[in-house]
């Protein structure tokens, strides 16, 4: 038995149904939401240990993610240009950020107002970031480029997931717009969002 009809095989006999892959259909899209979790979660390990390499700053996902952002082209971007970049809508949590940013030396803030404020990176947050590249093509770039066409199979990755970001974007306003408390019988359910209280 051949390695394409053993996999065949051991397919058949697994069940991928769930509450939230009932269909074919309904699987192929939990198949690629699951492996985007996965996915997700080794970026960020990858990011907080490719920054810690270089610099002794501790910094999540998200803030690792805005600093390079802040630093492409090396031109000053508001916090609206930075939340569009990332596709954001909690401003709050990225002035947060920011301000760590900002106490770690590595980025700058200018100008004044509500619309005149941008940010950019300081001389150590250009010879972090640089740094950063420079771990970056030695590990990661380097790994991607032993794997046979793979550079090309990320091109088309990057094209599906910009398609998916477009659907779920669609869905959520969709799903917003005709939200309703008033269902009958099909009602939204409540939840004690207040913890376990070991009662």
């Amino acid at each position: 038995m051949n390695r394409r009809t053993t996999d065949n095989h051991h397919a058949k006999m697994l069940d991928r149904s769930w509450h939230l892959a009932r269909t074919p259909q309904e699987m192929s899209v939990a198949d690629i939401e699951y492996a985007l979790i996965r996915c997700f979660e080794a970026f960020g390990h990858w990011q907080a240990e490719c920054l810690a390499s270089v610099v002794e700053f501790a910094a999540s996902g998200p803030e690792n993610a805005l600093l390079h952002m802040i630093r492409m082209n090396d031109r000053p971007k508001s916090v609206r240009d930075l939340a569009h970049m990332a596709n954001r809508d909690d401003i709050p949590n990225i002035q947060y950020s920011l301000r760590k940013l900002i106490k770690g030396g590595l980025v700058v803030r200018s100008g004044s107002g509500r619309s005149g404020v941008t940010y950019e990176t300081t001389a150590l947050g250009r010879s972090v970031t640089d740094r950063y590249a420079d771990v970056r093509a030695d590990l990661l770039i380097d790994a991607v480029e032993r794997m046979p066409d793979l550079a090309k199979r990320l091109e088309a990755a990057a094209h599906t997931l910009d398609l998916m970001t477009g659907i779920y974007e669609q869905a959520a306003r969709t799903a917003a717009t005709h939200r309703t408390r008033n269902l009958g019988a099909g009602s939204l359910l409540t939840v004690d969002s207040g913890g376990d209280r070991g009662d």
